[in-house]
């Protein structure tokens, strides 16, 4: 395992010394290189408009080092975002490639760093981002002693720098301070249990499960018993009316049935009345029981 640590190291070495001693581009001749890349596809010009700014790509990689990550990665990542950057740059606007290129590198290099820093996602907002990649740089200025979390005077002098609201910094600090745990690791020395046994189960109980299909399945049967009272009409009007999420209105019923909106409305209030009755006769209050509105 060490060689290969010392293979890793002395490839990445190598690397950047031989993106530091490519040569510099003055203006013109990287217009005339992002040109031919753009207008007529050229590969080769391609090719050593990014390997002339790779420089760029380790110095910007190099500054995020202290996130734990790996600095090959950080360094492949902002290939990336110099590659994108190649695919549209547009030179006619007369803009150094070098300004262009590193708004993408850094966002690449930020992006991979906030989906690989914790196995929980950090960052989704532009406001996250901002207090995720500066929270250190305004605690290292601030001095803060307080462990984990901020002081309330340096929580609001973030919140303020950074426009986010205080609970958001005081959020983002104690994530910075604590170290992703898992939940098989065990607990106590013994190692008889885990962490993930300590975690509540927010679904009901087994038995509250049965107890509930078991009251649905009996308001149902109470229901369909006292439906078998209606008549024809005043069924189709119920079901209708009642029995689905958004009931059709008095018109449409009326249209259908061939009478008026008035007379359904009629027809509805004596069909609930009769489903009362048979309601109180079956299982004594069905308002109580949740089965009819009260009318």
């Amino acid at each position: 395992m060490a060689a290969t640590d010392t293979t890793a190291t002395g490839a990445d070495r190598r690397f950047v010394k031989k993106a530091m001693s490519a040569p510099l581009l003055d203006r013109d001749h990287e217009l005339d290189l992002a040109t031919r890349w753009r207008v007529e596809g050229d590969e080769d010009a391609l090719h050593e408009l990014c390997t002339a700014y790779m420089r760029l790509v380790v110095a910007i990689a190099s500054r995020f080092r202290t996130y734990g990550l790996p600095m090959s990665d950080l360094v492949q990542e902002g290939n990336v975002g110099l590659m994108l950057a190649a695919a549209r740059f547009e030179p006619e606007r007369e803009l150094r490639f070098s300004t262009y290129a590193t708004w993408w590198i850094r966002s690449c290099v930020q992006d991979y760093i906030l989906r690989n820093w914790s196995i929980v996602r950090t960052g989704t907002t532009a406001a996250q981002k901002s207090l995720f990649f500066n929270l250190r740089r305004l605690r290292a200025l601030l001095r803060d002693p307080t462990d984990g979390g901020l002081s309330p005077e340096s929580r609001a002098y973030v919140a303020t720098a950074l426009r986010v609201d205080e609970g958001e910094v005081d959020r983002m600090a104690s994530r910075l301070s604590a170290a992703d745990r898992s939940l098989n690791a065990p607990i106590g020395e013994a190692g008889d249990s885990e962490w993930q046994d300590l975690l509540p189960d927010p679904g009901m109980l087994p038995e509250e499960e049965t107890m509930i299909d078991r009251d649905r399945a009996t308001r149902k049967m109470w229901l369909a018993e006292a439906l078998a009272d209606l008549t024809e009409r005043e069924m189709i009007i119920i079901r209708e009316r009642r029995l689905v999420e958004e009931g059709v209105t008095l018109e449409t019923l009326g249209r259908k049935l061939g009478v008026s909106k008035e007379r359904v409305r009629q027809i509805e209030h004596q069909a609930l009345r009769k489903l009362k009755s048979a309601l109180t006769r079956i299982v004594g209050d069905p308002e109580e029981a949740g089965l009819i509105p009260s009318i």
